[in-house]
């Protein structure tokens, strides 16, 4: 978009008044409201004005063109940092929109929500994930570029463009920015560049109080590109300096980038400047009055913007339909040579996925034993023929989660010593870095295009805990591995052994948890989130087994969260077990155990209470009928989600305490995970149950 060179930079006196003016609305907005973050706001506007009116390749008109450059606010708290670039550069906010900031319904919340606003890009609040996020895209941005158009030289495919961020102290000081820009540069993500806020504030005062790393080495040390800006004479931010850093950032394709710039808090109200009060609160009606006066505003007005001002900062859509028209004749001279990927690539973007996909899935032969993970990394190794854009892995344990989708192509930079290393490969090494990896998976779906799974083990879900959170808040098409999902995994013990993991997972309003009985369960389960991100999209966890679990044979009921696995031999029955994952073989063996007994019993098997509770009554009801009191629920975990299932009468086999080290057979009978003890529950519920 822009024409300016690093040597024929243009700052005109309306470039300045527009800045003073995204200063001034910061202030209005919070002291409108009565709270938010003005502060910070203030002094990141030269910042954020010249990466919007200067750097960035974007399109107001056009907020979701595939071609545009990524911006992540990472301190999504400054969020008037970003909203008042929207609304100068022409997206869909308005004056009064900002007038509106942190009240119900507004497009302007008190942190971006993706989504919701357009031209945010990821929801930013906690904060850390942002820079994750923005991992995330850059590498999506490479994979897609390997999708569509892995031969062009560097710099010249249409699918090349560059991820901005604005990141702060808080942002890394949390541990998922080191977890994140640890893999950014082992990556060697270039098309990444971050400007690092070094404001000195927190909410506690000088970050003396707890930061005083040198942040550049430490980005030196994990092999980024590194600068440093420092102040104009007057405290303000060199807009000189930083549309230079910012072009040598852009220009350096081999590393991911950091420019360190030195900023005031709250620059310039005259008493508000550098203090932590300004982070947080509003400045007070005579602190925002004198702000006025410095900058040359009327104190006596709100939310004063001049005619020739908004003009001014308009042109960036005039600016943006030209970058976007030339960037469609790239797209139709690549079209036109590459007709094949053209395919691919509309297909990608509607969300489509390829005539017959299914054909590829497994089916498993009843009887044998398989682990659910296993069944899950032949799923997985089917569909990536047919699949070009599905890629992930794990972190770093992809021999346990079976998510390698093809051993001879991993996700690696060019100069990596591995032999299967590829920039466009299909499986991800995550590393030890569970909490970036989902966040980072949040990024590479807020991105679009590509389709992404990663894999830990189910205990380790806690540490992922809040991006998964995010994951649900955005409604984002990512898919979580969990395997080793229950005491059934013996011998390592209580400290990798989940519990209470189920249930806390479910607990996560717009997070789906798929934990399948069986190999045949998995492969259905796989298919059905694969139609769903392309129909209603949502994160989906798998909690697969690490132990070989009976085989049965293939219903496509599996995808409705709940069906009906064994019914009882009358075809009426007395009880219901209901029950998932590897527990349903011990809920199978009970129901042969009432049979025998002259107790007519059905198994239910509920691989994903979410997808069961969306279907008509008239389906749930008949599972699981009202007029059958007596129910047993069978889960290795606590029994949280099951007392609405079964009611007053039913009884729930759970597990209610911590595992210990010992083999899996040991441990499910040890803890009443046995046919005799599930049948005992289910002749306790029929007492009572009876009138």
């Amino acid at each position: 978009m822009s024409t300016h060179t690093a040597d024929r930079f243009e700052w005109t006196e309306l470039d300045r008044r527009a800045v003073d003016t995204a200063r001034v609305l910061a202030a209005d907005a919070v002291q409108k409201v009565g709270n938010g973050h003005p502060g910070t706001a203030m002094a990141l506007a030269p910042a954020a004005y010249t990466i919007f009116q200067k750097v960035m390749r974007h399109d107001p008109a056009d907020p979701e063109w595939t071609g545009r450059d990524r911006f992540v606010l990472s301190p999504g708290h400054t969020s008037l940092t970003l909203y008042t670039q929207l609304y100068l550069a022409g997206y869909e906010l308005e004056l009064d929109d900002l007038k509106a900031f942190r009240t119900q319904g507004s497009k302007t919340p008190g942190h971006p929500e993706y989504g919701h606003t357009a031209g945010v890009e990821t929801t930013t609040g906690p904060l850390g994930q942002g820079v994750a996020n923005a991992v995330g895209m850059a590498m999506a941005a490479r994979y897609e570029r390997g999708l569509f158009d892995p031969e062009a030289p560097e710099g010249e495919s249409p699918f090349d463009h560059t991820i901005w961020a604005i990141v702060s102290d808080g942002d890394l000081q949390e541990g998922v920015s080191a977890e994140a820009s640890s893999l950014a540069g082992h990556q060697k993500l270039g098309n990444l560049v971050f400007l690092y806020d070094d404001n000195h504030i927190s909410i506690e005062g000088d970050t003396a109080t707890a930061f005083s790393e040198d942040v550049l080495k430490r980005y030196e040390a994990y092999g980024w590109h590194t600068q440093r800006i420092e102040p104009a004479e007057n405290g303000d931010v060199d807009v000189h300096a930083l549309y230079a850093a910012l072009t040598a950032a852009k220009a350096e394709t081999g590393r991911p980038s950091i420019i360190a710039m030195r900023t005031i808090i709250a620059w310039p109200a005259p008493n508000a400047q550098n203090t932590e009060a300004s982070h947080g609160s509003a400045l007070g009606a005579d602190e925002v009055a004198a702000t006025k006066r410095v900058l040359g505003f009327d104190p006596e007005r709100s939310f004063e913007v001049a005619d020739e001002v908004l003009a001014h900062t308009r042109k960036a859509l005039d600016r943006g339909a030209e970058a976007h028209a030339a960037w469609d004749k790239r797209i139709d001279k690549w079209r036109g040579a590459q007709p094949e990927r053209a395919a691919l690539f509309d297909r990608v973007v509607a969300g489509r996925l390829p005539e017959g996909w299914e054909d590829a899935l497994p089916v498993f032969e009843p009887g044998q034993a398989v682990a659910t993970r296993a069944a899950s990394g032949k799923v997985l190794q089917a569909l990536g023929p047919v699949l070009p854009e599905l890629w992930g892995g794990s972190a770093d344990l992809a021999g346990s989660n079976n998510t390698t989708i093809d051993k001879t192509s991993s996700f690696l930079p060019e100069g990596n010593p591995l032999p299967e290393a590829d920039p466009y490969g299909r499986t991800v090494h995550f590393g030890i870095r569970e909490f970036s990896m989902a966040a980072e998976m949040n990024g590479i779906a807020l991105h679009g295009n590509t389709r992404i799974y990663g894999g830990t083990f189910l205990t380790f879900s806690d540490y992922m805990r809040n991006a998964v959170r995010m994951s649900a808040l955005m409604q984002l098409p990512v898919t979580y591995v969990w395997t080793h999902d229950s005491v059934g995994l013996g011998e390592d013990g209580p400290t990798h052994q989940p519990v209470e993991h189920l249930a806390a997972l479910r607990a996560i309003p717009g997070l789906n948890v798929v934990r399948p009985a069986d190999a045949n369960e998995t492969a259905t389960a796989w298919a059905e989130i694969l139609r769903r991100h392309s129909t209603a999209p949502a994160p989906h966890g798998l909690a697969l087994s690490r132990q070989g679990l009976p085989t049965y044979e293939a219903n496509p009921d599996a995808a409705k969260g709940g069906y009906v696995l064994r019914d009882a031999s009358t075809g009426t029955p007395e009880v219901i077990l209901i029950a998932t994952g590897s527990e349903v073989q011990v809920a199978v063996a009970a129901r042969e155990l009432l049979e025998a007994g002259g107790t007519p019993a059905r198994v239910v098997s509920m691989p994903s209470v979410e997808w069961f509770d969306e279907q008509p009554r008239a389906y749930r009801e008949s599972v699981l009928p009202p007029a059958v009191k007596a129910r047993v629920a069978v889960e290795a975990g606590i029994a949280l989600t099951w007392y609405r299932f079964v009611g007053d009468a039913g009884r729930i086999v759970s597990l209610e305490h911590y595992g210990a080290s010992a083999d899996a057979k040991t441990l499910f009978t040890e803890y009443g995970f046995t046919a005799e003890n599930v049948a005992a529950a289910a002749r306790e519920s029929l007492a009572a149950a009876r009138p």
